[in-house]
C-alpha cells in the first residue's frame, strides 16, 4: 500500500484534476507537504475530503486573463507611468508566492480567478508588482515615463544595469532575441536617486528631439559616489539632517573616498540605507490633480491629469497654469468644454502641493501634445486675478467673496472680509442681490484679496 503521495498521485487518489490538489495546498484546504518537498502522507491524503476539493478548484484560468484582470485593477484608464501586466509577469508573481499555480506553463501558468479577484483589490497592488514583477526596456520606459531612447541613455549612463533576460521568439521578425530585464523599484526609484536630472524636462521631450540627458557622462566603474549635499537632495532634507544621521545610526555607510571635512559614499548603499529607515519611499505611480470644470452652458464634467505640474502666478495680471497627462478623449471633451466663448468655469482643483483652487470662469486650454514616449499632455491656463481657494470641509464648496465697498452702512448685515471684500445676503437692505453673482474667492490672502486691500487702501489715502 502507498505510504507517500506525490501531486498526481494523491489527485488520483481523491478522483480529481492535479490543479484542484495543488488549489487545495496553496488555499489551506489541505496540509502542506508533510514528508518532503511535493510529498504528503498516506494520512493527510485519506483525511481530505474529496468533494470539498473538486469543489473549491471552480477551473483555473489562464495567465493572459489574469494579467488583463490585474491590469484593469490598476486603474482605467491606464495610469501613465504605469505599464500593462503581462502573463509573463503573472509567471512572476506565481513565484514570489502570491498566486498559486495551478497548471500550464511555468513562465505562463494557469491560476484560480478568486486568487486573481483578491490580490486585485489589494491597494497595494502597484507597490507588489514593482517589487516582484521585472521589467523589460519598453516597459521600463513606460515605467519611467519616458521615450525608449531616453531609456536606452539611462541604462549607457550606467544609472541602471539588468537583472537578467528573458528570451523572446519573435517568429517572422528575427527569431529569438534575448531581452534584458530590470528591477522595477530600481527603475522607479530614479527619479528619487538621481534628482540632478530634470526628469520634467525628458517626460515631456518631444518625438525626435534629443534626449536632454545626452548631454551627461557616464558613471565610472565604481565611481557612483555622492556627497553629504547629494544625500540631502535624496531625502530632501537638508545637509545637517543627513550629517545627523550619519552621527546618531552606526549603519549609516561609511565613506568610500573624498576626505573627512567632504566625504563621498557610494550611491547605493546610501539609497539602500534611506530605504531601510523609512527616508525615502519607492513612488508606486504619477501624483494625479482632479479638476471639476462647467461649461458657459452649466454643464459639470470632471476629469483627472497625471503627473500634474502647477505654476501659480505672482501678480494679478499674470496668468496660472496647470499641465498634466490626459487620456484622448478627457482631452477632446475639456477642449470642447473651455472651447466656448467664455471658456470654461474650474470649480475646483485638488492637485499635490496646495490647497483646492477655484477660478470662476476663463480656464483654457493653451497647448496640447503628444510626447515621444506616446503620452497625451496638455496645459490649462487662467487668469491668476481669478484664482480662489475652495473652502475645506467634505461639501467641498467654494468661498463667495463679494467685490470691495468703500463703507457698507451701519446696519449692512452682510459678510464683511479684512479685504474689504462683501458677500452680501438676499435680506440686507443695502445690498440684498443686487451685486450677485459674487465672486468665488478666498476671504483672505489670496491675489484678488491682497489687491482689493490695496485698492482700499488707496481710496482711504494710506
Amino acid at each position: 500500500m502507498r505510504e507517500v503521495f506525490d501531486e498526481s498521485a494523491a489527485a488520483g487518489r481523491l478522483r480529481g484534476p492535479v490543479a484542484a490538489w495543488r488549489w487545495a495546498t496553496g488555499s489551506g484546504l489541505v496540509p502542506a507537504a508533510d514528508v518532503g518537498p511535493g510529498r504528503w502522507s498516506r494520512q493527510v491524503v485519506e483525511a481530505a475530503d474529496p468533494e470539498a476539493v473538486r469543489a473549491a478548484l471552480r477551473g483555473p484560468v489562464g495567465a493572459g486573463w489574469a494579467a488583463d484582470r490585474l491590469t484593469e485593477a490598476l486603474g482605467v484608464p491606464l495610469p501613465i507611468l504605469r505599464p500593462r501586466v503581462t502573463a509573463a509577469a503573472v509567471g512572476h508573481l506565481v513565484k514570489a508566492g502570491l498566486l498559486v499555480y495551478l497548471g500550464g506553463d511555468t513562465q505562463f501558468p494557469d491560476v484560480h480567478p478568486d486568487q486573481v479577484n483578491t490580490l486585485a483589490r489589494r491597494r497595494d497592488l502597484p507597490a507588489l508588482l514593482d517589487r516582484h514583477v521585472p521589467l523589460g526596456p519598453d516597459q521600463a520606459a513606460v515605467r519611467l515615463g519616458v521615450r525608449r531612447a531616453d531609456f536606452d541613455q539611462v541604462v549607457w549612463l550606467g544609472w541602471l544595469a539588468p537583472i537578467g533576460s528573458v528570451d523572446v521568439d519573435y517568429k517572422y521578425h528575427g527569431g529569438v532575441t534575448t531581452v534584458p530585464l530590470y528591477d522595477a523599484e530600481d527603475v522607479a526609484l530614479l527619479e528619487v536617486v538621481r534628482p540632478s536630472a530634470y526628469w520634467r524636462a525628458v517626460r515631456t521631450a518631444r518625438a525626435s528631439r534629443r534626449s536632454p540627458l545626452a548631454g551627461l557622462d557616464p558613471v565610472a566603474p565604481g565611481g557612483d559616489r555622492v556627497l553629504l549635499a547629494e544625500v540631502a537632495r535624496i531625502a530632501r532634507v537638508g545637509r545637517a539632517a543627513v550629517a545627523c544621521w550619519r552621527r546618531r545610526h552606526p549603519d549609516f555607510p561609511d565613506p568610500v573616498a573624498g576626505t573627512d571635512v567632504h566625504p563621498q559614499f557610494d550611491r547605493r548603499a546610501v539609497v539602500a540605507w534611506l530605504l531601510a529607515h523609512d527616508k525615502i519611499g519607492v513612488p508606486t505611480g504619477p501624483t494625479i490633480a482632479a479638476l471639476v470644470l462647467a461649461g458657459p452652458g452649466g454643464a459639470v464634467q470632471r476629469f483627472c491629469l497625471d503627473d500634474p505640474w502647477l505654476a501659480l502666478a505672482d501678480d494679478a495680471a499674470g496668468e496660472d497654469c496647470l499641465s498634466g497627462w490626459s487620456t484622448d478623449e478627457d482631452a477632446d471633451a475639456l477642449a470642447a468644454l473651455a472651447g466656448g466663448e467664455f471658456g470654461a468655469s474650474l470649480g475646483r482643483l485638488t492637485a499635490p502641493g496646495t490647497g483646492p483652487l477655484a477660478v470662476p470662469g476663463q480656464v483654457r486650454v493653451i497647448d496640447r501634445f503628444r510626447s515621444g514616449s506616446g503620452g497625451l499632455r496638455l496645459t490649462l491656463a487662467w487668469p491668476a486675478g481669478l484664482r480662489g481657494t475652495a473652502a475645506s470641509g467634505p461639501a467641498g464648496r467654494v468661498v463667495r467673496h463679494g467685490i470691495a465697498y468703500a463703507g457698507p452702512g451701519e446696519g449692512c448685515v452682510c459678510r464683511r472680509h479684512d479685504c474689504g471684500g462683501v458677500v452680501p445676503v438676499s435680506w440686507c437692505a443695502e445690498h440684498g442681490d443686487a451685486v450677485g453673482p459674487v465672486l468665488e474667492w478666498h476671504p483672505g490672502g489670496g491675489i484678488r484679496c491682497t489687491a482689493l486691500l490695496l485698492g482700499r487702501l488707496a481710496g482711504r489715502g494710506q
